[in-house]
């Protein structure tokens, strides 16, 4: 299944977390924090304005983001976990 974003919309895949901390600790599943960064999987065409003009995303697929930690909607795509928030739930794009 192929899912595209409506309007300011992104599709993202969360990156996985630290499972071992600095000092050698495993840590177990129910401890983990989710994580709050994410690879740009899908993007939408952009936000409508006022006058009718369409404003780009600033992020495109492939983009590792930052984002707000209770941010987007959850949602299951052939065994594969997502997330779809608004560009505004995106704090920074990460350079590597």
């Amino acid at each position: 299944m192929k899912l595209k974003p409506l309007n300011d919309r992104v599709l993202v895949k969360r990156l996985e977390g630290e499972e071992v901390t600095k000092g050698g600790i495993i840590i177990p599943d129910s401890a983990k924090e989710k994580p709050m960064k994410g690879e740009v999987i899908a993007v939408g065409p952009g936000k409508v304005g006022d006058d009718g003009t369409r404003t780009k995303v600033a992020v495109e697929a492939g983009d590792k983001v930052l984002f707000n930690k209770y941010a987007g909607t959850e949602m299951k795509v052939d065994g594969e976990e997502f997330l779809v928030m608004r560009e505004d739930d995106i704090l920074a794009i990460i350079e590597e």
